[in-house]
């Protein structure tokens, strides 16, 4: 049975609460923290970001891959 305090839990934007006005495609231990162990880029409903700074999450991390900082597909152990 699920828990009513994991329902009314708001999620907070992690870029507005850093006061981040740009997201930096050179530092990828930031932005591995909004992908998937797969590569994936996590949903704003999972990582609590607002609209503003998801679409600027998703062209950077685009950025970062087509640039070679963040692989395109991380390859899992096993």
């Amino acid at each position: 049975m699920r828990k009513n305090y994991d329902r009314n839990k708001k999620k907070i934007c992690f870029f507005c609460h850093a006061n981040t006005q740009v997201i930096d495609f050179k530092n990828p231990q930031i932005l591995l923290r909004f992908l998937t162990d797969r590569g994936k880029i996590l949903s704003r409903r999972i990582t609590g970001t607002c609209a503003y700074h998801q679409r600027m999450l998703a062209k950077t991390v685009k950025l970062a891959r087509h640039s070679a900082v963040i692989p395109y597909v991380i390859k899992s152990a096993g």
